[in-house]
């Protein structure tokens, strides 16, 4: 089995795989100030509710967004399963072409979601992730990485709104029935919630201009399912794209982490 681990801002997102089929997936919050046995003993307990052990773990797989946290996560790994994890970076069989300025600049949830999407779907395809910020990137026919953009993510600009004017609430994230609410919660929701399916499909709209033909657009992320049933430009909601993407690349690069580690 391969266990895999998509690092974000504000969740560790983990999912076990037996060859390509996801066995089970979990969150974990992400805290800085934890260390690798807080991380060993909550992983440890999800593992023991399966009714697995480290030792049927082939390998691991990291995507960080998060430097800071790598090594701690890398320590835990050789204490609970006696095992290096291998760290999606530079240098990395990819199955793609990334063609940004400076690829090293590429966020590598970024990159295992455009994986799992040129891998499943074929391109051209736009991939859509739903995270602390919501990152939009664009694949070719024949598997470059052409860039995207980032813009805040829902849950940010639900959370400035609420800071940044004294007298409107924190909402829950929920779609009202009508954009013209009759008070101030619904109101909040249906301009936050309406206004970045908005914000989405227009993005995606010049997105496949700019590329030609009619790429198909895969979202992902804790948002996705929302915004997806408003949205004129989504075509598939897939919420474990990055971690399917993450175990293809365990396999195209199992060969180089045993070379490796033998040095």
């Amino acid at each position: 089995m391969v266990f895999v681990l998509d690092v974000g801002n504000s969740n560790i997102k983990c999912g076990l795989f037996d060859g390509d089929r996801l066995v089970n997936s979990w969150r974990i919050a992400t805290k800085l100030e934890r260390t690798a046995d807080d991380y060993g003993i909550r992983i440890m307990a999800f593992f023991n509710h399966l009714g697995r052990k480290p030792d049927e773990v082939e390998g691991i797989i990291i995507s960080s967004v998060i430097p800071s946290i790598n090594y701690t996560l890398q320590h835990m790994f050789t204490m609970y399963f006696g095992k290096k994890a291998m760290m999606v970076g530079p240098g990395m069989k990819t199955g793609i072409n990334i063609l940004y300025d400076n690829p090293k600049e590429l966020g590598t949830d970024r990159i295992a979601g455009a994986v799992a999407a040129y891998t499943l779907y074929g391109g051209p395809c736009i991939i859509v992730d739903f995270g602390t910020a919501t990152t939009f990137g664009a694949v070719s026919a024949g598997g470059d990485f052409l860039g995207g953009a980032i813009c805040p993510g829902i849950r940010i600009s639900a959370e400035a709104l609420a800071s940044g004017a004294a007298k409107l609430p924190r909402v829950e994230l929920v779609k009202p029935e009508s954009v013209i609410a009759r008070n101030t919660v619904a109101g909040m929701q249906a301009g936050i919630i309406y206004g970045y399916v908005g914000q989405v499909d227009y993005i995606i709209r010049r997105m496949k201009a700019e590329m030609g033909g009619s790429p198909r657009v895969i979202a992902t992320g804790g948002m996705a399912n929302v915004i997806a049933q408003e949205t004129q430009e989504i075509d598939e909601v897939n919420s474990l794209l990055t971690l399917i993407g993450l175990n293809i690349l365990y396999y195209k690069n199992k060969k180089r982490l045993r070379i490796e580690g033998s040095q």
